[in-house]
Order: C-alpha cells, then structure tokens, then sequence
C-alpha cells in the first residue's frame, strides 16, 4: 500500500486536526527511521495508521478489546489507551495490513512495552514530538532525538509518567514495566 492510499483510508477516520496531526507523526517516523537506519516505509505505515481507532465509539472499542480477548487491564484504566490495540487489529482487519512489526508499533504506540522495538520506539516517539506538539519540554525532546533514539524515547516515557502522576491519574502497568525494563536494560549494558 502507498502513502497516498494510506492516507485516504485514514482520512476517512480522523477529524481535520487530528490527520494534520498525522501527517506530522509520519514525517517524524520517516526521519527518525532514516537517522536512525529502521526501514522507512515501515515507519511512514505505522505513522500514517497509529490513530486509526482513535474516535471510534468507546462502546466498539470495549468490545473489540473483549471479543478479541486483548488485555482486559485496558478496561480498568483510561480509554485513551484503547485506540493503540483496538486501531492495531482494526487496521490489519479493515485495512489488510499484515506486518506484525507495523502493527505492533501501531499497537504500542500510547502504552508501550518491555523490550519494544527500534520501529515501536520510533512510532511512540514521533507521536510525542511531532511538530505540532507544544507543551514544556518537547523541544528538548525533539533536539535529544536528533542525537539518541533510546535517550530521547527513555525522557518522553519519564515525562509521561511524570505528566500523569502530576494529576493523579492512573499509569498503565505496561508503561512502568517498559520503563523499569528499559532503565535496567540500560544501566545493565
């Protein structure tokens, strides 16, 4: 599939805004991608797709998360989160695309996971440093992505959780295990 077919097939799904949004994340991916040697299209794929699900109804979301037997943990936090899995077998049912590791960059682009890969980093890290991001911190962010992937990735996630825990809301038990897996990881090596 082209960019072009892509994008007319996400179009259809997302508010103005949020495809502007889109457009954004997919030239992030790509340059990311190329920086940081992870193949291009994959990433353009994934970046084009990652908000799919995004404002479909929540009611289908629960659904599809419990039809499919996804990780019911989803149901218990912000459905926020939802849009990432549910837009991960959505894409790969409605859209045709097959590509496990498009799908889980699609897949883990809001939660995360232990042992993500480069691809998976690059979608969740276009995603928060697009360039119509604006709040505290993201230029900072933006400027450690033109340096290092991982330590760009690790600040967006500690941020997050951080944003999160400012105003007592809950953190997806995922999100903590990729941090504590990635930090470890690091500091092991």
């Amino acid at each position: 599939m082209n960019r072009e077919q892509a994008l007319l097939i996400v179009k259809k799904q997302l508010t103005e805004q949020r495809y502007v949004h889109t457009i954004g994340v997919m030239g992030t991916a790509i340059e990311l991608a190329k920086r940081y040697d992870e193949d291009t299209e994959k990433a353009e794929l994934a970046a084009i797709f990652h908000d799919y699900a995004k404002f479909r109804p929540k009611e289908e979301m629960k659904q599809i998360i419990i039809d499919q037997k996804m990780d019911k943990t989803l149901l218990a936090f912000h459905s926020e989160l939802w849009h990432a899995p549910v837009g991960a077998y959505l894409v790969e049912k409605e859209a045709g695309i097959k590509d496990q590791a498009v799908l889980n960059a699609i897949k883990y682009h809001t939660s995360g996971r232990p042992g993500m890969s480069k691809l998976e980093k690059i979608i969740y890290l276009a995603d928060y440093i697009e360039p119509g991001r604006s709040f505290p911190g993201v230029d900072e962010i933006r400027e450690l992505a033109m340096i290092s992937l991982d330590d760009a990735f690790i600040k967006s996630v500690k941020n997050t959780i951080s944003f999160l825990m400012s105003r007592n809301q809950s953190v997806f038990p995922a999100t903590f295990e990729m941090y504590n897996s990635f930090v470890t990881k690091t500091e092991v090596e």
